[in-house]
């Protein structure tokens, strides 16, 4: 859960010497869930122009850090940080969608409403199978969820506090109880900065594992549990990687990795701000987890320059992401906020105000020097994409020194694209969408070849004067580019954002931007030579 001004409450702490306070209280009581609208649609309109079709908002409102994701009879659910009152960040409470196939997204009522003695802040959702809480029964098993209290006046802990807390579901998570006893896991003495709680089972030692932060001090800190109420310290993880503002949504998940039968262990980890693209940001480190501790290997160190930490994306607008608990697959699936704190309070739509990313799946492969994550959009996104994206439009062109229309066939405000750059003797080619009439305004994605970089420049590609840190451009070096020479670019605009996967997952970028309502045409180009460029667009 980040604050909108990340030096809130920024009281540090010596994190290994905090001991663990734990409740033990067993009863209940209930969270009477606020109603909410079902959207009655996702076009966009002239007067509504950045409405996402393909991505997940609310009809109205302020949201931002996804929670409490979780697959569950066929359903996806996903809460997430939702002010019920305002479109603007405050008042956080837990909204509540629903999807089957991860596009087409149904808002449910507000799940836990904040109050004045508790706001909820950021978690995760687990079924308890097994009852092992007690909160259900066996033949009744309840939805777990785990989530951060922060305490206002006349609260369980001093105003100001963030602890971790339960609250669960014994209808598939409709409605929602909190556990009498919270907080179920408090540090002594108790933090301003302690949250974001997210859980895993771990197999081998036949209990779960809760990863948390303590925000300001920039450590992850382990407990362990067999019943999810009652909580012991295992370790701390701290002193690699970017370290220039809080940390945030941690996570640690098992992965294959991909043409091998070893395995390994990624922790995801936000940070805000000191993020790559500047602002907000997601980094990851691979190792070893041995159901005590987390050993990260070849992390850069904490002095290093931001290039050499590891990062799940370039863009400005790709934060606290976490994988959805029970997903089909063996693939992790995961859903993250496309904002930045330095800006996303400012950015002009209403009445609804922040969205999430397209939830995509990662893959582990051995790299030249470490482990390395790969992207993609995940499958059941990209079929229903797919099913729902009119006829398929295709340009192969020669491109030479110029500008070339791509015409009618893809002015769709929102496209799913495939891409192929093969630039022969030229210097730069690329691809222009959201463009206006005149040529002067559109978003520019490039490659250069003599430094093999991939570049999405919004600078002129609609209202930016929201705010100074709207930054605008953001690129990435790619390790390397295929023996054809060609560079692949799978790129997913909606009508105010876009998602660009560069040879097959290697480096993403996404970012938001706000382009005019006419702004509709589409061109390739080709700089200081020719450039043999291949399209194929999905209207959305």
């Amino acid at each position: 859960m980040a604050y909108p001004n990340p030096h809130l409450s920024r009281r540090r702490m010596l994190a290994a010497s905090a001991a663990v306070v734990v409740s033990f209280a067993a009863a209940s009581c209930t969270a009477s869930p606020t109603p909410a609208p079902t959207p009655a649609g996702r076009t966009p309109t002239a007067s509504d122009p950045w409405r996402p079709v393909a991505h997940l908002t609310a009809e109205k409102n302020w949201l931002n850090d996804p929670n409490g994701l979780i697959h569950h009879n066929g359903t996806y659910h996903a809460f997430y940080q939702y002010n019920p009152r305002a479109n603007s960040w405050g008042n956080m409470s837990w909204g509540h969608s629903t999807s089957t196939d991860l596009v087409h997204w149904e808002q449910q009522p507000v799940a836990m409403e904040a109050s004045g003695e508790e706001e909820i802040f950021s978690g995760c959702m687990v079924m308890d199978t097994n009852n092992a809480s007690g909160l259900g029964s066996a033949e009744n098993p309840p939805m777990v969820a785990l989530y951060t209290s922060a305490y206002g006046k006349n609260g369980a802990l001093p105003q100001g506090a963030q602890a971790q807390s339960v609250a669960y579901s014994l209808d598939g998570g409709t409605t929602w109880q909190k556990y009498r006893g919270n907080p179920v896991l408090n540090l002594a003495p108790t933090n301003n900065n302690f949250r974001d709680p997210k859980v895993f089972w771990y197999e081998p030692g036949q209990y779960w594992v809760m990863t948390t932060v303590v925000a300001d001090a920039q450590v992850v800190k382990l407990f362990k549990s067999t019943d999810l109420l009652h909580w012991d310290y295992l370790s701390d993880f701290s002193g690699a990687g970017a370290q220039g503002g809080l940390w945030e949504v941690p996570e640690l998940v098992q992965m294959n990795v991909d043409g091998s039968t070893a395995k390994k262990w990624v922790m995801l980890l936000s940070i805000n701000p000191g993020g790559i693209a500047g602002g907000s940001g997601m980094q990851y480190f691979v190792g070893e987890f041995d159901g005590t501790r987390f050993t990260a290997e070849n992390a850069a160190s904490p002095d290093a320059p931001l290039s050499d930490s590891q990062w799940l994306d370039h863009g400005a607008d790709y934060y606290a992401a976490n994988s959805i608990s029970g997903a089909p697959g063996e693939k992790p699936v995961l859903l993250g906020w496309m904002g930045n704190w330095d800006y996303a309070q400012n950015v002009p739509t209403t009445p609804w105000r922040g969205s999430m990313a397209i939830p995509r799946e990662l893959t582990l492969v051995r790299g030249e020097r470490r482990y390395e994550l790969r992207s993609a959009i995940a499958t059941a996104a990209r079929e229903a994409l797919e099913r729902r994206s009119g006829e398929v439009s295709k340009k192969n062109l020669t491109v030479t020194s110029s500008i070339q229309d791509l015409g009618a066939d893809f002015t769709a405000r929102s496209q799913l694209i495939e891409l192929d750059l093969d630039l022969t003797s030229s210097r730069e080619a690329g691809l222009i969408l959201r463009q206006s009439s005149d040529a002067k305004s559109g978003l520019r994605i490039s490659y250069t070849k003599e430094t093999r970089t991939v570049k999405v420049d919004r600078s002129h590609a609609g209202t930016t004067n929201f705010s100074e840190k709207f930054s605008p451009y953001h690129q990435i070096t790619l390790p390397s580019v295929g023996s054809d020479g060609k560079v692949r670019l799978t790129i997913l605009l909606d009508s105010s954002s876009v998602e660009v996967f560069a040879q097959d997952g290697v480096a993403v970028i996404s970012d938001t931007f706000f382009p005019d309502w006419d702004a509709t045409g589409s061109s390739v180009f080709s700089l200081d030579g020719d450039s043999t460029i291949s399209v194929h667009s999905r209207p959305l």
